[in-house]
């Protein structure tokens, strides 16, 4: 445990960051998979409204700095390829 009082400032400010990313990123991953469930169902419709959502989250991920702006963008064009394939 740090003795500085700076230093235990960015001890609780870190924890709290790193409570806030971890809720982002599971946040995150239960909208790809509830993309994912949509997509194994074959519903055309359903898929492409979860898609909105889906590419909006990663969107929001990568400007917050969860995820690598080259990573959301293959992401998204992946779930694109996945929705067209549908039709």
């Amino acid at each position: 445990m740090p003795n500085i009082k700076s230093a235990k400032k960015r001890v609780l400010i870190s924890e709290i960051k790193t409570q806030r990313n971890k809720a982002h990123k599971s946040a995150l991953k239960t909208t790809l998979k509830k993309f994912d469930a949509a997509i194994a169902e074959g519903d055309k419709a359903a898929a492409s409204t979860v898609y909105l959502t889906a590419v909006k989250a990663v969107d929001k991920a990568a400007a917050k700095g969860l995820m690598h702006k080259n990573t959301a963008s293959r992401k998204k064009s992946s779930m694109t390829r996945k929705v067209n394939a549908l039709g």
